[in-house]
């Protein structure tokens, strides 16, 4: 029998039969997996079958807010599942289930896994990144109670920037809402966390926004291949070294200095700069934070947080502005008389109600995503309810449906930009209170809820809030042509996003 040469196999063959056999054997796990899954039980909003259900899988990435409502019309108050390309993902609503999802312990229901499955930080930072968040506690406290001590250089950047990218004019100009507001946000934001000159320099602003765009990017391509695969495509994708590199030519001279005077006896170090680098040091809870490499992933890290969700915002707010002018003036009005008691203030910001009331309508009509509170169950898991979850399983809360429906507000599908400073307005102890933009309540999960709800909503709200009625006391604003008709926000699986593409027209305001 003639000898099989080297040169006689064929390698490509070879490995298209072995990636066909992994597949098929990938695939017949999960079909006896589907088969045997407790999930069965839990009714579902479109296909259910093994394969059919990659039917609405796809559908999913287009229409994942009809589904969400298909589900939410169709088995109201109880626990429905959806398919999606990387997996099942069941979705709750209402007080009972908000409550369960809140008073469960972290050992049962994951925030921090279903955020790492969702955006594969371990890949983007590192595994120390993932296990030691101490960042969290940094945007918690000390970001959140400067908000007084800096509101100054906030005002500051918010003037400086609008007049770069939006001239005040007499004649109308157009501009492209999204890219021009995420240009402020990053630059606002860094004047709070890293300061002048730094904040404005167009290389690093440059880096912060397309690390935003890149890292949802990136995680949306991972999260299209099965799971065995997302390590190896979420590490192929990564260009978090390079980036980290990039921030740090910026970021590096300072962060070494700062290092340093950390080492010196305390009553040598002198006053410690008020900023962002400072209080992540602060907050620190291990040696190994401090240093340079890590603490720039932290500022990346926050710059993501914060640039992504207040452009998304501000960009609702300003095409809600335009679509409904019969609001402008008595918002004007408000935040006149606030400024002119308080000045250019966070005080002045808190006392705005009826532009805290419009933001809020905007989230509640537009919104920015379709569910939120999204967890990974670590161990079985029983709902209130009597419906029973296996260990491995996605949660999250209709939201979008949720702040549609007719019992939780009246006239639902109608736009009402005072709806929540009349409700503020009325007899209830805490009505005040409970109907603000930053508050935490049971019908309107935007910021989520209970220990997890987002630690930068103070700081995000009031950066929004004194970049709005900026807008109102300089400026004009239309749609191209005059146009009432708002446009159309752009769907991507559960997310909401203001039309990227839209122009918003701006001229100096006109008085008298």
């Amino acid at each position: 029998m003639a000898s099989l040469a080297v040169e006689d196999l064929d390698f490509s063959s070879l490995l298209k039969c072995l990636l066909a056999i992994v597949l098929v054997a990938h695939a017949a796990l999960k079909y006896i997996q589907a088969k045997r899954s407790p999930l069965n039980a839990i009714p579902t909003a479109g296909c259910s079958g093994t394969f059919t259900s990659y039917i609405t899988a796809v559908q999913w990435i287009w229409k994942a807010g009809e589904l969400i409502q298909e589900g939410y019309d169709r088995y109201p108050g109880q626990a429905f599942k959806v398919a999606t390309l990387s997996r099942w993902i069941v979705i709750l609503s209402g007080k009972q289930h908000i409550d369960d999802i809140r008073k469960a312990s972290d050992d049962v229901l994951s925030f921090l896994e279903a955020a790492e499955e969702t955006t594969h930080t371990k890949y983007t930072f590192g595994q120390r990144f993932f296990d030691e968040p101490f960042h969290v506690a940094t945007v918690r406290s000390p970001i959140t109670r400067n908000l007084i001590s800096r509101f100054d250089d906030i005002r500051d950047e918010i003037v400086e920037s609008f007049k770069d990218y939006i001239p005040l004019t007499k004649d109308w100009v157009p501009v492209t809402a999204y890219d021009t507001i995420m240009h402020i946000v990053c630059r606002t934001s860094n004047r709070y966390f890293v300061g002048l000159p730094l904040c404005r320099e167009p290389g690093y602003r440059s880096l912060n926004e397309t690390f935003t765009v890149d890292l949802i990017k990136r995680a949306r391509i991972t999260n299209c291949f099965p799971k065995f695969l997302r390590p190896f495509v979420a590490r192929y994708l990564t260009t978090s070294r390079r980036d980290v590199a990039k921030a740090l030519h910026y970021l590096g001279p300072t962060l070494e200095v700062r290092l340093a005077q950390t080492k010196q006896p305390e009553s040598e170090q002198g006053e410690k700069p008020n900023d962002l680098i400072s209080w992540l040091i602060e907050t620190a809870t291990h040696a190994h934070h401090l240093d340079a490499r890590d603490l720039t992933m932290r500022i990346l890290a926050i710059n993501f947080a914060a640039i992504h969700t207040s452009t998304m915002s501000m960009t609702h707010a300003l095409y809600d502005m335009a679509a409904h002018p019969e609001y402008v003036e008595e918002m004007r009005e408000e935040a006149e008389a606030m400024i002119e008691e308080y000045g250019w203030t966070k005080a002045a910001m808190q006392r705005m109600r009826k532009i805290d009331s419009f933001l809020k309508e905007g989230q509640r009509f537009s919104g920015l995503g379709s569910m939120n509170m999204t967890r990974k169950t670590l161990k079985d898991w029983t709902l209130s309810d009597g419906t029973h979850l296996p260990a491995n399983s996605f949660v999250a809360i209709a939201t979008g449906a949720m702040q549609k429906d007719e019992a939780l507000f009246p006239d639902a599908r109608s736009f009402k930009g005072f709806r929540f400073s009349e409700m503020r307005n009325g007899d209830g102890e805490l009505d005040s209170i409970k109907h603000q933009m930053v508050s935490l309540d049971f019908d309107q999960i935007v910021f989520g809820h209970g220990r997890h709800a987002c630690p930068g909503r103070f700081f995000a709200v009031n950066e929004i809030k004194a970049m709005f009625a900026h807008v109102l006391l300089e400026y004009d604003v239309q749609l191209e042509n005059g146009s009432l008709e708002r446009p159309r926000n752009t769907h991507f699986e559960a997310a909401i996003i203001p039309n990227p593409k839209a122009n918003v027209m701006f001229r100096k305001r006109q008085t008298g």
